[in-house]
């Protein structure tokens, strides 16, 4: 398996991989990113605020080698400083009549890394621990916080394209 990098700015019906539990097996699935909205001619959702609830059922696993945030007009590239691609912890939804099976993304309070660049950020889930939020082994609260300053590496992202991308 493999992972690439999360643009926080990918369009609301971005297909990617997620990993689910379906049973007892886990499985690797393509769907949408963005869920249904809760009223009628409501903005569909691609992220859901973790603190102070609970995931009993339909968690899933967003594999990201890095992720791409946009701040104060500049693009940013956010990667573990180990060089190791991780996990964003999120939820799927069933298709419903109106809307197709999809997922969104957990967000927490960033870590000292991130904080710079923004107030919240998407749910970081390390390789290690991937089986505990499929599994719900542990309470969220415990695996939905913040990672230890020095955990990001962070760098600016390029927008113009290399000389090289230029020649024909």
């Amino acid at each position: 398996m493999s992972a690439k990098a999360f643009d926080s700015d990918a369009s609301l019906d971005e297909r990617r991989i997620i990993i689910r539990r379906c049973g007892g097996d886990v499985e690797m699935v393509e769907l949408p990113w963005g869920l249904q909205p809760r009223e009628p001619g409501g903005r569909p959702f691609t992220v859901v605020r973790a603190e102070g609830r609970t995931f009993p059922s339909h968690r899933c696993l967003v594999p990201a080698s890095e992720f791409r945030h946009r701040s104060h007009g500049k693009n940013y590239s956010f990667s573990l400083a180990s060089g190791d691609w991780f996990y964003f912890a999120g939820i799927w939804r069933p298709a419903t009549r109106d809307w197709p099976e999809a997922y969104a993304i957990l967000t927490i309070e960033s870590n000292v890394d991130l904080a710079p660049y923004h107030d919240r950020q998407m749910a970081v889930v390390r390789r290690e621990q991937r089986m505990v939020w499929l599994d719900r082994t542990c309470r969220e609260g415990e695996l939905l916080r913040p990672l230890a300053a020095g955990t990001f590496k962070v760098t600016r992202a390029r927008t113009e394209p290399r000389q090289a991308e230029l020649a024909v």
